[in-house]
Order: structure tokens, then sequence, then C-alpha cells
């Protein structure tokens, strides 16, 4: 007989619109918002995110009522950002980080994920702008980074945790090191996405040592080797790869999920861990029972 594991005291666990293939404010191809909620909290999920800013109801109001009337919080807010084009994006980014910030902030929510601008378009595969950056262009991206975290503390009460994300410019273990060796500690944490960081070639367990002070947040996701090592050969732009299924359900990908937890766990601080396996587009039957095994398998990796 196996004994289960330690219980992660420290870990909590949710789900994200992303799951149940939401993308975008309103798309005909995606789960209306009223059965995302009703099947989150089926799936046995406390937390959510809010999705891309529209999906979900923006009055604070009904948004509350509606949530609270299944059992759910939200623990974050979700915004994109091209911070390294430097001050000239600012006036545009603020507006869009401001509304959604305050939603945020009004749902009792702590945290803010920022996601970098995508260097080439998520559909189309159209390179949009060089793939990597210049000197300048980091140090535009770590300062002007700095002052949304600054701005967004001091108005909204709101932590921001950046997170890598396949085909942006803070992808892969070097860039992630070096986007966080350039910005304050205390002005800007990470999300760290197991699906990114192994879909760009590091290891989730290892960045967790590594960064060990500046995890703020955590996005579980695995990827199906078989079908990155396609995307990787084929050069596949990341909305293509997702539609190809290089976003699995666990426990069939990578990395292994209970010593990602277990290793959030020693940090020894308060973390959300927040479900999002990708899946744009799809049936819209097909979310809620992977849903329900994945909290399953969460729960037999000691997240209760």
């Amino acid at each position: 007989m196996t004994s289960s594991p330690p219980a992660l005291t420290r870990i909590r666990v949710g789900s994200a619109p992303d799951s149940w293939g939401v993308w975008f404010p309103d798309d005909p191809a995606q789960t209306p918002w009223e059965r995302f909620l009703d099947e989150v909290a089926d799936a046995g999920y406390a937390w959510i995110e809010l999705g891309p800013y529209g999906y979900l109801p923006t009055d604070p109001a009904r948004l509350a009522e509606e949530t609270a009337k299944r059992g759910l919080r939200v623990s974050a807010g979700t915004v994109f950002t091209g911070l390294h084009h430097g001050p000239a994006v600012w006036e545009d980014t603020w507006e869009h980080v401001s509304r959604i910030a305050a939603l945020t902030q009004a749902m009792g929510a702590a945290h803010l994920v920022v996601i970098p601008s995508f260097w080439r378009d998520d559909k189309t595969g159209e390179v949009l702008e060089d793939r990597t950056l210049t000197p300048a262009q980091w140090r535009e991206l770590a300062s002007q980074t700095e002052r949304l975290g600054r701005e967004v503390r001091d108005r909204y009460g709101l932590r921001i945790v950046v997170h890598p994300h396949a085909d942006t410019h803070i992808d892969t273990p070097g860039n992630v090191a070096r986007f966080l060796d350039a910005t304050d500690p205390g002005l800007v944490s990470l999300c760290l996405d197991t699906g990114h960081y192994a879909y760009c070639g590091g290891d989730s367990v290892q960045a967790i040592e590594t960064f060990a002070e500046r995890i703020g947040y955590l996005h579980l996701k695995q990827v199906d080797p078989r079908i990155l090592a396609e995307v990787v050969a084929e050069q596949l732009p990341f909305g293509p790869a997702v539609g190809r299924g290089v976003m699995c359900e666990p426990p069939a990908g990578v990395p292994a999920l209970e010593p990602v937890l277990a290793a959030a766990q020693r940090l020894g601080v308060d973390l959300f861990a927040i479900v999002e396996q990708d899946m744009y587009p799809c049936e819209p039957d097909r979310p809620l029972p992977i849903a329900r095994r994945t909290r399953a398998y969460l729960r037999s990796c000691g997240a209760r």
C-alpha cells in the first residue's frame, strides 16, 4: 500500500478560463462564461482567474454575485504588455492595465499576471518584430516593468507576477534569468508557468530552487514531448501548436507536477497554483471531464 504524499499546506489550487478553451473576451467558439463558472465549481475548484478582460462580467457587483453563489473566489487578473517599447507605450498600457487592476482589486485578489507581447502573431505566425531584444530594449523592459509594478502596487494594492511565455521575449531560462537580474525583487515577481517553461527548454523545479525569492505565483500545465518536438522542428507559432495538442492533460506530459508542487511547498510561502491547459479552440463538452480528472490528480499530489 502506497502512502499519500504530504499535504501541500501552502499551495492553493485553482483553474482558469484558459482550461475551458477561452483566449478572447468574446468568441463564438468559446465556452460561455456562465457555463465556465458552473463547470469550474463542479470540478472541485474554489479559485479562478479573470481570463481575458470582458469574458467574465466586468461589473464588480455582478461578478461578485456570480462567483459567490458558486463558491468561487478570484486569485488574479491578467494583462498583456509590450513594455520593451519604452515610455511611448505607457499611456495605452496603463489604460488597459488600470481597468483590469481595478476589477482584480474589487474581487479581493492580490495578483496581476503580466504577459509580455508576442514577437509573432499567435494565429498566423506573421513575424511582428525581431525575436531578440536589443540591450536598449532590455533596459526599457526592465525599467517599465518596475514602473508598472510600482503603479499597480501603489494604486491598487496588487503585486505583479510576470509570466514567461512562448513566442515572447521572456521565454527561455536564459531570458528569464536576464529579466529577473535586471528587475527589483520588491516590485517584480515571477509567475512560473510549468508548461511554457518546459516548452521553452526549462526545468520548473530548478527554476523554483534557483529563483526562490522571486516565485510569486504558479500556472500548472504540461507539454506533450512528442508534439513539442514536431513544433520545434517545424517552427510552429504557439497558437497552431496548441491546436495540435502540445499542451496536454496531466499526468501525461512534462514536467511531472508532484515534484514541482513539492518544491513550491518547500519555499515556505503561500502560493496560488492555477491550472491552465491551453485548449483553444475546443469542443464544448471536452473541458469538464479533463478538469475533474486534473483536480483528482492534484489531490493525489497532495493539493487538497
